[in-house]
């Protein structure tokens, strides 16, 4: 990887068969920013809290079923006072401050969402691992031992992420049983799976799909440049 100049990065964008087939951009506002940890920190907990069901349940004496008749008389037997064989203290008694259903979602601004991916990226490519092929597959027809051949030349690292455009179908199902292997759409591309993977790779289509960002909105790049000139009036101001 090279600095073409003061705005973007190029890699060099490999064929199926590990030659050069041209170089790609990266741009700095993306792949060459300050990572900050602590907002990444946030924005990953916030995602693996939003993942989870939160269907916990248990049930409280009340909600026990049996248990109306008092298990014997008060006085007289030597035994503690019971009221219910549904307390907690019975087996098969009612739980005391159980699980109860929740929502373990957290708001997460897309800002913060989008400088968290962009620092991510930015770790990763400024030590070499983001890779960009034109594609895993020469024929039409799905090989997983082409495509693992080329991932091997990009990486020798357990565990890539490979990130393909949502019509490419050959990738998919090339790639989709290697364990080593997450595949993800360039729409779905977020933090939690940057951080994990040791290698981000782009097909080109899936490149340029991640760069231009979605149908409606801004893409990724706007912004991020939105946000960097938004921090930098705030530092103004406080001068």
């Amino acid at each position: 990887m090279t600095v073409a100049d003061t705005k973007s990065l190029t890699v060099d964008v490999l064929d199926a068969s590990g030659k050069k087939a041209g170089s790609a951009d990266l741009p700095a506002e993306v792949f060459d920013v300050q990572t900050n940890i602590p907002l990444i920190h946030q924005v990953v907990v916030a995602q693996l809290a939003a993942a989870r069901q939160g269907t916990h349940s248990t049930k409280t004496r009340g909600e026990v079923s049996g248990g109306g008749r008092k298990p014997h008389k008060q006085k007289g037997t030597g035994r503690a006072r019971q009221g219910s064989t549904r307390a907690p203290q019975f087996a098969g008694g009612g739980i005391v401050h159980g699980p109860t259903p929740r929502d373990y979602s957290q708001r997460t601004p897309k800002k913060m969402k989008t400088a968290a991916l962009r620092g991510a990226l930015s770790d990763r490519a400024r030590a070499g691992r983001v890779h960009v092929v034109s594609g895993f597959a020469p024929g039409a027809a799905p090989s997983t031992k082409t495509a693992l051949e080329v991932l091997a030349r990009l990486s020798g690292r357990k565990h890539v992420l490979v990130v393909v455009e949502r019509q490419d179908e050959i990738t998919w199902k090339s790639l989709r049983n290697v364990e080593q292997v997450h595949l993800l759409v360039a729409d779905q591309l977020n933090t939690y799976d940057v951080l994990v993977s040791d290698d981000v790779v782009f097909t080109q289509g899936a490149l340029d799909v991640f760069l231009a960002g979605p149908a409606t909105g801004r893409s990724v790049k706007a912004v991020g440049t939105a946000t960097e000139a938004s921090q930098a009036e705030i530092e103004e101001d406080t001068k």
